[in-house]
């Protein structure tokens, strides 16, 4: 069955890396919004949208709509996504899922009452390379997850002289809020901060943390590297197995090789030596490895009611709680430091 979808905002992220994965999961984008007019017109032209709205809530009035997406700013995610609740209609939300955690378990509310799923746009467990890495956690041989490390950077790009991180912190960071404990199999437990600031909007932040599982852990993230380098990378250890993942799509998987030097008959054992994987780039394959189209798969699910492995309102809740806890360490650490 096509899902009929109403669409709100159509800025570049929205048509660029979201919208295109929906006709390839079986969804129709039948009505579009924005508050620039020409952006709207221009989304409703490359994806035959058969309407054309300046108003959210205009949009949701739309007839025969089976579900509402949208990416815009945390705010608006909050008051649409209820509004679109209460017709019944179960919605996709880019993350932030709400500008705080109060804001997500007021959707979260909102979608128990509709009894109508929420799902939230953590993209980086669809990252192919993470997926994997993912994969391998659940699988019988890796055993229990002992400690992540991490580093996800970004360049400053949300500051106008004032050193205001929010928005680091909710469209950047967010993501790692989701993404550790989804590795670790478990919720943050303890968590500590230091931070180094070099000039108003450049700042690099270590978070040392505890899960409730017992895995520890040390993320680095901050303000500091240009987005035109690679900017990712996670290694998970395990008891005599480690999973690196570079760049969300190069992945190694080493277990307990044998020394080979002194071994005459040395040779590359399947159980033992390091696995490796990279796509092949070459290849003329229509394959989205930061996980939006895989991500866009798993809402149609559940917008069908079928199974499905989405990260749903809950899991926004849940980042967004954590993400206030590490923000609040942040901020104190870095009045400690500008005194």
């Amino acid at each position: 069955m096509t899902l009929n979808i109403g669409w709100i905002g159509c800025g570049r992220h929205a048509t660029h890396m979201l919208m295109p994965q929906l006709g390839r999961n079986d969804m129709r984008i039948a009505a579009v919004c924005d508050l620039n007019r020409d952006a709207a017109v221009s989304a409703a032209w490359q994806y035959g949208a058969e309407a054309v709205y300046g108003d959210y809530a205009e949009l949701i009035d739309h007839q025969g709509l089976d579900a509402v997406c949208m990416a815009v700013g945390p705010d608006l995610h909050r008051i649409a996504s209820i509004a679109a609740l209460e017709r019944g209609l179960p919605v996709f939300l880019e993350k932030p899922p709400a500008r705080d955690a109060a804001g997500a378990r007021e959707i979260a509310a909102a979608a128990e009452k509709a009894g109508k799923p929420v799902i939230v746009g953590f993209m980086k467990r669809y990252s192919t390379g993470n997926r994997i890495a993912g994969n391998i956690l659940r699988g019988e041989s890796f055993g229990k997850v002992l400690g992540v490390t991490g580093s996800y950077m970004s360049g400053p790009a949300y500051f106008a002289g004032v050193p205001d991180y929010s928005g680091f912190y909710l469209h950047h960071c967010v993501h790692y809020m989701d993404l550790i404990p989804w590795f670790a199999g478990s919720a943050f437990d303890d968590m500590a901060v230091r931070t180094v600031e070099t000039a108003p909007g450049h700042l690099l932040l270590h978070l040392n943390f505890t899960c409730e599982n017992g895995a520890i852990g040390t993320v680095v993230m901050g303000t500091i590297q240009s987005r035109g380098t690679p900017t990712e990378d996670i290694t998970i250890m395990g008891d005599h197995r480690r999973i690196e993942i570079e760049n969300v799509i190069n992945v190694r998987y080493f277990r307990n090789p044998p020394f080979k030097a002194e071994d005459p008959a040395a040779s590359l054992a399947g159980g033992a030596d390091t696995l490796s994987w990279t796509p092949n780039f070459t290849a003329a394959a229509n394959e989205d490895h930061k996980g939006y189209a895989a991500l866009m798969a798993d809402a149609a699910k559940a917008f069908r009611g079928e199974a499905n492995t989405a990260p749903d309102i809950t899991d926004g809740v849940s980042a967004m709680e954590s993400l206030e806890r590490m923000t609040a360490l942040i901020d104190d650490d870095l009045r400690r430091r500008r005194k």
